[in-house]
């Protein structure tokens, strides 16, 4: 099926990415046209659209552009009636190295996006990915350490998370461009009247993730683990997240398209919640486990904005959309683990993919 002139297209920025291209694949599997906006920066991403071009060459398009470059966003947008922003920088170690460009991809990146959605008639969904950095530190949340890991002491956050009621407390120039960003996207919601959601979402994990140290943490110690290579904790491992599996995400992103009318103007909380947490000590018992070794640990200290317990309290999502996190940690890592042993080499191994783009 070749495009149709008009036809609109459901865009994905950072669409070649982890939870980019989970969501491309979901999309395009409904029949969706698809266009997947990306710079091709990360490291396993060519390999990720590779995979949706050989599943999908009739219904995927492909821009290989930046953002920060608003007449590529612009003609982008100007096609899509459904825009799902992912595209970011997602490092806190990179936001204290380079805070310009940090800033310049998130929030300038985010407003060329709203520009964009805010000039095309009708305006299009648009579903933002956001962070639970934007809450900061949590310091104030009194905290036991038990079992390997911390509980908070208050009974009603430790049964149910951290709602979006939190007061927001932007740390280190990754949380304050991305909570830049949020606060832009609610307030073209009100200001506009742009369809707009947010997602403040916690850690997200599952198979095409190519983790590292500053973010994808749950793959990336597996990647290591399986490696037989030392893992680094950074702190004293006991700290706790929340963690949802990427198809759980995806269908978050289903559910917001279908409830926006409700949705829109809000943030949203979005995560595995109170159910489904780890400590980084819990997942190296688990991958110990799991693959039948002691994996080697070395700690290092407490970084810039690090959480000691995050947990989402996804209710107001919940509540308004019927969705909840389906895939349990254990069943979500043995996914992970298989499709990782299904794959030639992680991205950093593998030979660059060639990529077709069109225009």
């Amino acid at each position: 099926m070749s495009a149709v002139a008009g036809e609109p297209v459901a865009l994905i920025t950072g669409g070649a990415g982890f939870v980019g291209s989970n969501l491309a694949q979901r999309l395009l599997s409904e029949g969706r046209r698809v266009l997947v906006f990306d710079n091709l920066s990360r490291a396993g991403v060519r390999n990720n659209l590779r995979r949706l071009q050989e599943l999908h060459p009739d219904r995927l398009e492909i821009q290989v552009a930046d953002v920060r470059d608003p007449g590529q966003v612009l003609q982008a947008v100007s096609r899509a009636d459904e825009v799902y922003h992912l595209a970011a920088q997602v490092a806190v170690t990179t936001s204290l190295e380079s805070p310009l460009e940090d800033f310049e991809v998130n929030a300038r990146g985010t407003l060329n996006i709203l520009e964009a959605a805010r000039k095309r008639e009708p305006a299009p969904l648009v579903v933002f990915t956001s962070t639970n950095k934007v809450y900061g530190a949590l310091d104030d949340i009194a905290l036991l350490k038990t079992a390997g890991r911390y509980v908070p002491a208050n009974l009603q956050v430790r049964e149910n998370g951290i709602g979006e009621s939190r007061p927001l407390d932007f740390h280190s120039p990754y949380g304050c461009s991305k909570g830049a960003a949020d606060q832009y996207v609610l307030d073209y919601a009100r200001s506009y009247g742009l369809p707009a959601v947010v997602f403040r979402m916690s850690c997200i994990y599952g198979p095409h993730q190519f983790g590292n140290e500053d973010q994808g943490w749950v793959a990336h110690f597996m990647i290591r683990a399986r490696e037989n290579s030392p893992l680094t904790i950074f702190g004293d491992g006991c700290q706790v997240r929340d963690v949802l599996y990427v198809g759980d995400l995806v269908e978050a992103f289903v559910l917001a398209r279908q409830n926006i009318a409700t949705l829109a103007g809000r943030p949203y909380n979005i995560g595995g919640g109170p159910h489904n947490t780890l400590s980084l000590r819990g997942l190296v018992e688990r991958l110990g486990e799991q693959l039948g070794l002691r994996p080697s640990i070395r700690f290092a200290p407490w970084r810039t904005g690090d959480q000691r317990y995050y947990v989402s309290d996804t209710r107001r999502f919940s509540q308004a959309t019927g969705w909840r996190a389906r895939v349990a940690p254990s069943e979500g890592i043995e996914r992970l683990h298989n499709w990782l042993t299904q794959t030639t080499a992680v991205a950093t191994s593998r030979p660059r993919a060639s990529v077709e783009a069109h225009p």
